[in-house]
């Protein structure tokens, strides 16, 4: 019996050639979209979930409202971890990383080249303790428990010293003065972490920890991560720390405002803390210093719906064109039910047909996505590869199939077993009955969601373009970003001197803060000599040179920018930015004092001796962050911070420009990395994820107008088909072929205009709520949904058209011959 179902469904396929493709080239491209998303979503879902402790580790963040900003932080002060370990038995260690930023590395000895590294960590002894990596070579317990040693990765030992055994003991210069000693070589870290760590370098003996005050919220520079003990009840832990960490925040309140933390919190002011899981920080967390971009899990959750729903347009075409075609079984179904054959036996025929077909579309799924893979992997930039070493993937295959095709395959089994053998013999076709309505119903929904993907890809575009093309109160085209000046030394001044003298360069600035990602530094500051919660703003402090403004083009709404040479006072005057000077009230901001704590808070003292500064300027706000957060107020001081070396210069001369400078560099800079990024490049690169977002909905948008349109171009292969003889008589009582074709196509363009009915309102409250991630943002135009509704309608029109004006150019005599 099995035999002779194969052989009847290896006969339809051939026998119906057109259709067998169609179903198959469908199926195809759905499970290979779908296979693609789900990689990308398993990958971005095994975060941290390598670490045996993942369950385990939590991250202490901070939410602080105070002075006119908002923050809501990915760390803390140092005293929390150890303050936490002392306080809870529940605590098993603790763990604190400080990100200093990139340093330039090289091995001890003569005529040794710096390369720069990004990817290093400050980190405490414990590390390999909370996040268990292989140490491959040293002791794990002790070799970051000396003050100036540090473990590296094995790519690093290999890079530096050719093999793992060679690299312990050895000594590594970072940044051309500090001398530090490899004590350990561990594994790679997998891609599959929230944070990348080549170099980990001793907190032991760390100046800032030495000096960080013992309160909690007046500093907060550290990830601090918390083993919890096996067992322990997480809520009941939580809760405690929560009360614990109010109490700590009350102390601050007390020693620094002289009051409870209570009154604060009456004029709308806090400090908050909180424990986030290891878990979640990758797809849930987007807060302010992040030691890594990461991901998000709403972009998941918009993959995991395209990929769903390009795999049910699949299905519905096989639906569709199954159903379609069941005038051409109902003989056969007849005579299988007068001679005996059981509903149950017909309904296992059809599904191991839709299963044999769903198979072939599988197989050829998963060579497509093979191929494309690379390219995907791009796209997405992650590094996902086909898992062909994993029995789950085959198994998963295996389930796949067999979904496909039952979601492809129930409903036509149940459809064409229902036929009555009587009506079915006499000739009277059954197809009608009830299944072109769902056929209908089925074709509104795959031209639906397409549309909705349309509107969407339509709308990331638009908001990008708003993004790019937006005023943002700076310069940001022509303006070359040099890094890690202060590999310049005491040259640093005679290179920039040369700078200038190129006559591409029109002019050029040393700071240490740039409004791209770059450093940040916060402050806070009083209108009086005191912390007073109603008299003080935290603001940006950036440290400029005199050339800033002029180089990146920002505009002087009021007062001057820094001249030292004119007014040596600059040294202690501040410029600030016009929402700097609204939270302060200042009526006139010019010749107004502000105040900030002379030296650095040591220990628990409160401040009482207090600077002065004098406003000198007011800068007409600008972005200095990303487009989704509202512009916060900026402090800008004189003084040498040697970061950046940013230049404008004029178009067109790039390269020749890039070679001088880097040949000046080399010069005077020996041995060091010259590395450079544009200003326009690095603002980008803020809205990757938005970009990452709007590719790929593109693509699956076409890939699923082809599917739907597949599945239409079938249809209307079919509905030519079954009006032959209509056709025919038409044309012989007059009616022209554009006539024909409108009649043709009039009922397939009706469902794509419900479809667009039933799209835009869906679409325009999803893409509404994406958009509400951006402060400065589009509205929604009309013209995105007619634009959607053309496009679905020019493209049904094509699909349907082709195969209209074929069926109306046929010879009437052909189709009438027979009657």
């Amino acid at each position: 019996m099995l035999y002779n179902y194969l052989k009847i469904t290896i006969r339809n396929l051939r026998k119906y050639k057109a259709f067998t493709l169609i179903n198959i080239a469908g199926l195809a491209i759905g499970v290979a979209c779908c296979m693609l998303i789900l990689l990308f979503v398993v990958y971005e879902l095994a975060y941290d979930k390598w670490n045996p402790n993942a369950d385990r580790i939590f991250r202490p963040v901070t939410e602080i409202q105070f002075g006119g900003s908002h923050f809501d932080l990915a760390v803390t002060g140092s005293p929390i971890g150890p303050d936490m370990k002392q306080q809870f038995p529940e605590v098993e260690a603790y763990c604190r990383f400080r990100q200093y930023g990139s340093y330039l590395v090289k091995r001890e000895g003569e005529d040794q080249q710096n390369i720069r590294e990004e990817d290093a960590l400050t980190v405490d002894s414990s590390f390999f303790q909370v996040f268990p990596v292989q140490v491959l070579e040293g002791d794990p317990r002790t070799c970051l428990t000396q003050p100036k040693s540090l473990a590296i990765s094995k790519s690093r030992a290999i890079k530096y010293f050719g093999a793992l055994q060679m690299a312990i003991g050895q000594t590594l210069i970072l940044d051309n003065k500090e001398n530090w000693v490899v004590r350990a070589v561990y594994e790679d870290l997998p891609p599959t972490t929230h944070f990348k760590a080549d170099l980990l370098l001793s907190m032991n003996g760390n100046e800032e920890v030495l000096n960080d005050t013992p309160l909690w919220a007046s500093s907060n520079n550290f990830q601090t991560y918390i083993l919890i003990r096996d067992g322990v009840n997480l809520k009941d832990f939580e809760k405690k720390f929560l009360a614990f960490s109010k109490e700590k925040v009350n102390e601050t309140a007390r020693r620094i405002f002289g009051q409870d933390i209570s009154m604060l919190e009456s004029t709308g002011q806090y400090v908050r803390y909180s424990l986030q899981p290891l878990t979640v920080i990758h797809l849930f967390s987007d807060k302010t210093a992040e030691l890594q971009p990461n991901g998000s899990i709403q972009h998941v959750w918009i993959f995991s719906a395209i990929a769903l729903f390009v795999l049910l347009i699949a299905c519905i075409n096989f639906m569709n064109l199954t159903t379609a075609r069941s005038a051409h079984r109902a003989r056969e179904i007849g005579v299988r039910k007068v001679l005996g054959s059981p509903r149950t036996a017909l309904i296992r025929q059809f599904l191991g047909e839709s299963i044999i077909l769903a198979t072939i579309a599988v197989g050829l799924a998963v060579c497509i996505a093979a191929l494309v893979m690379p390219w995907f992997a791009d796209i997405t930039v992650r590094p996902i590869t086909m898992p062909w070493g994993q029995p789950f993937f085959w198994l998963a295959l295996v389930a796949g199939i067999a979904i496909v095709g039952f979601l492809a395959g129930i409903y036509p089994a149940f459809f064409l077993s229902s036929f009555s053998p009587i009506h079915t013999l006499k000739g009277q076709s059954e197809g009608k009955r009830g299944g072109g309505r769902l056929r209908s119903v089925l074709v509104v929904f795959q031209f639906a969601t397409s549309i909705a993907l349309i509107i969407a890809t339509a709308v990331v575009y638009n908001q990008l373009n708003y993004i790019q093309q937006k005023k943002l109160g700076f310069q940001k085209d022509q303006v070359l970003i040099l890094e890690d000046a202060y590999a310049l030394g005491d040259a640093i001044s005679a290179f920039k001197h040369e700078a200038l003298q190129h006559p591409a360069v029109e002019t050029a600035t040393i700071s240490g803060y740039l409004p791209v990602p770059s450093n940040r530094s916060d402050q806070t500051f009083s209108k009086v000599r005191a912390f007073r919660e109603d008299q003080s703003v935290n603001m940006q402090r950036w440290v400029t040179d005199p050339d800033y403004i002029k180089t990146l083009g920002l505009e002087i709404v009021s007062g001057r920018y820094f001249d030292p040479e004119r007014f040596p006072s600059d040294s202690s005057a501040v410029v600030i930015n016009e929402t700097a000077a609204a939270l302060f009230g200042f009526s006139e901001p010019l010749g107004s004092k502000i105040y900030s704590p002379k030296g650095r808070i040591k220990g628990d003292q409160v401040p009482d001796d207090f600077e002065e500064h004098t406003v000198i300027g007011v800068v007409k706000d600008f972005h200095f962050s990303s487009l989704r957060d509202h512009i916060g107020p900026l402090s800008f001081w004189l003084g040498d911070s040697r970061s950046y070396i940013s230049i404008r210069y004029k178009a067109a001369e790039t390269q020749p420009l890039l070679a001088s400078l880097e040949n000046s560099w080399k010069r005077l800079a020996p041995g060091q990395p010259f590395a450079y990024r544009f200003m326009d490049d690095a603002f980008s690169k803020v809205y990757i994820s938005e970009q990452r977002i709007g590719k790929i909905a593109g693509i699956f948008a076409l890939l699923s107008v082809l599917v739907s349109c597949l599945g239409l171009f079938g249809l209307a292969i079919y509905t030519a088909e079954r009006r032959t003889k209509e056709i025919g008589i038409r044309k012989v009582l007059g009616a022209t072929t554009t006539g024909i074709v409108r009649l043709l196509s009039a009922e397939f363009l009706k469902l794509v205009l419900i479809a667009l009915v039933l799209a835009t309102p869906l679409a325009w409250l999803f893409m509404d709520r994406w958009l509400e991630n951006f402060a400065y943002r589009i509205e929604v135009g009309w013209w995105v949904f007619v634009l959607a509704g053309i496009i679905a309608l020019l493209v049904a029109f094509m699909t349907v058209g082709l195969q209209s004006i074929r069926a109306a150019l046929s010879n009437p005599v052909k189709a009438l011959r027979n009657e």
